[in-house]
């Protein structure tokens, strides 16, 4: 394992190790499933914020039975709009910081992925879930609203009227149902989404920074844009891609026959 600076190796509520150049990123309150509370997200903006400028990708995941099973409500009961309001941006900023960030994002689902965990899984570039994960939506029956970006992250990933199902009345999908409405992009067995997860984020390491940079990046930008201006970044995009040295020689790789083709893993 590599070495961690102190800022990412004395959290309280976060277990951070290297493994070359992935960093993987434990949520250290299974008492709590995981919840998240101030503290905890402040410790996962600090470490995205901090990201050591080698980690070329990163795994999130939770220790006990849980990924997280969302807000700490005991954190937010005597709130007022306005302490209501600068806490959700405080989510904003930390899972924008998320799926915007440097590197690529895989999260590791197991037993209870609920509200704001849901929130947090959706601000990640791949999902691996395991048999035990479960989905849940139950701000509705709470009588509050999503408030971490899971509007607009979560809608798009599975779509509007799955989830107006999810926080009307409280349905629960599980790892199946999750697999077949996009949540999850990876099924394995559980107890093996960390080593699935690891195994995806080195080779996702593997690849030239700024393509992973670009796809993070752009392709969900271009994807809200209007047809002509999406296909004008992309352009911009693949020029600047082509452009870096690293792509020259991986496609000099490929030419000269020193690279895989393409082929369906067994």
């Amino acid at each position: 394992m590599t070495t961690l600076p102190p800022l990412l190796s004395n959290l309280k509520l976060l277990h951070v190790q290297r493994d070359g150049a992935v960093l993987h990123v434990r949520l250290n309150r299974p008492a709590k499933r995981n919840s998240i509370s101030d503290e905890l997200l402040a410790e996962l903006h600090t470490v995205w914020v901090n990201l050591p400028a080698d980690v070329r990708a990163a795994v999130i995941s939770g220790e006990g039975d849980h990924f997280c099973a969302g807000l700490d409500l005991s954190e937010v009961s005597e709130r007022n709009v306005t302490e209501g309001m600068q806490h959700s941006r405080a989510w904003h900023a930390c899972f924008d910081a998320i799926q915007y960030g440097p590197v690529p994002v895989v999260t590791v689902l197991h037993g209870a992925v609920v509200g704001g965990g849901l929130e947090l899984a959706s601000s990640a570039h791949l999902r691996v879930a395991e048999d035990s994960a479960f989905y849940g939506l139950p701000e509705g029956t709470r009588g509050i609203f999503v408030g971490g970006g899971g509007s607009v992250r979560i809608s798009r990933l599975i779509g509007v009227a799955r989830m107006t199902d999810m926080m009307l009345t409280g349905r629960v999908f599980d790892a199946d149902e999750g697999q077949a409405c996009a949540i999850s992009n990876y099924r394995v067995a559980n107890g093996a989404g960390v080593d699935k997860a690891m195994a995806l984020a080195h080779k996702i390491a593997a690849n030239a920074p700024l393509s992973n940079y670009a796809i993070t990046q752009a392709l969900p930008r271009i994807a809200e844009m209007a047809p002509a201006e999406g296909l004008f970044l992309e352009s911009l995009m693949s020029s600047i891609a082509q452009g870096d040295e690293a792509a020259k020689e991986r496609v000099r790789a490929f030419l000269e026959k020193r690279a895989h083709k393409v082929a369906k893993e067994a």
